[in-house]
């Protein structure tokens, strides 16, 4: 318990900048309009957006908040809070987050674009797992970029897990065919594989994917697949565009978000769930390796919009 307390609240602190450009914008409107009408609808839906909701989202959570405010026949603004925070709970449910691969004998493809904290996400990922027992492999399929190799292999030592590949240039279909090779040699519970990101050139990353699949396909079938993106939090609407267009080269099985607590544009968890449908499985709420935590939605929304009255949130919703 104490753990899950310790994160909702680090989860509060590491929304203030998006709590502050969405929900005290929201509540001086609630708290500035006398009554409902076209113009308080306005307000709203402008604060949303200018959130990084986007607004594909924003349209469809004012449009249920306005036939609910018809339905209960509510007359006072301040009385659509509680209706909003329903709605975006609503837009943002993509159904139960599912974490098999954690449970099963895994392949986890790491992807993202330079500069979004993939390495150190990577890193995360691999001394969590391995802080559960599990016995991770490492491979450094992303040969791309110079130092990728280097920096992977300092989070590989830090997080005591053995590291496969890192040639700068290498083939990152044979860096993945050797990483699979020391998994099943090694009995490993889960292979993490940092793969490439260059967005720019959609042609040849779904090639690669495709023969780095094949591989995985020949050579280890019984393994579970999953696909992470992991997207910078800071750039808003722009990494809701990467995870569309990464979805379009491979099947995008989860997000992680990084950078959330440095950003006022921590909305975009909305968006990328609502017009994806694909979960946020982990935010990046700080530098150290705890701060990289599963996410849950509710739980979420709940930190941006009750921060001091913790009677509304419940321990137990996990």
């Amino acid at each position: 318990m104490g753990e899950k307390k310790g994160f909702f609240s680090r989860l509060v602190s590491g929304l203030t900048k998006t709590r502050d450009n969405i929900v005290s914008g929201m509540d001086s409107i609630f708290h500035g309009f006398s009554h409902i009408d076209d113009d308080f609808y306005e307000e709203l839906e402008e604060t949303l957006i200018m959130g990084d909701l986007g607004v594909h989202t924003t349209i469809e959570i004012i449009e249920e908040l306005k036939e609910k405010v018809k339905e209960q026949h509510i007359k006072e603004p301040i009385e659509c809070r509680e209706l909003l925070i329903d709605s975006i709970k609503k837009q943002m449910d993509v159904g139960e987050t599912a974490y098999e691969f954690e449970n099963r004998q895994s392949v986890v493809f790491v992807i993202g674009v330079n500069g979004v904290g993939k390495t150190t996400t990577i890193g995360k990922l691999a001394g969590k797992f391995h802080a559960q027992g599990k016995k991770v492999i490492l491979g450094a399929a992303d040969t791309f970029r110079a130092a990728a190799g280097e920096q992977l292999k300092e989070w590989a030592n830090r997080a005591q897990v053995e590291m496969i590949g890192g040639q700068e240039g290498s083939d990152p279909a044979a860096v993945v065919y050797d990483a699979v090779a020391a998994a099943k040699a090694r009995k490993a519970d889960i292979l993490l594989c940092d793969t490439a990101g260059r967005l720019h050139n959609k042609k040849n990353l779904m090639e690669e994917l495709k023969k780095i699949n094949r591989v995985i396909d020949r050579e280890y079938p019984d393994a579970y697949r999953e696909t992470l993106v992991v997207l910078d939090a800071t750039t808003g609407q722009n990494a809701l565009a990467q995870a569309k267009e990464f979805n379009e080269v491979t099947d995008i099985t989860g997000v992680v978000l990084t950078k959330m607590d440095g950003t006022a544009k921590g909305g975009i968890a909305v968006a990328i769930q609502s017009e994806l449908g694909i979960p946020v499985k982990y935010i990046g709420v700080g530098e150290s390796i705890d701060d990289l935590q599963k996410f849950n939605a509710d739980e979420f929304v709940n930190a941006l919009f009750y921060t001091n009255d913790k009677k509304e949130y419940t321990e137990d919703e996990e």
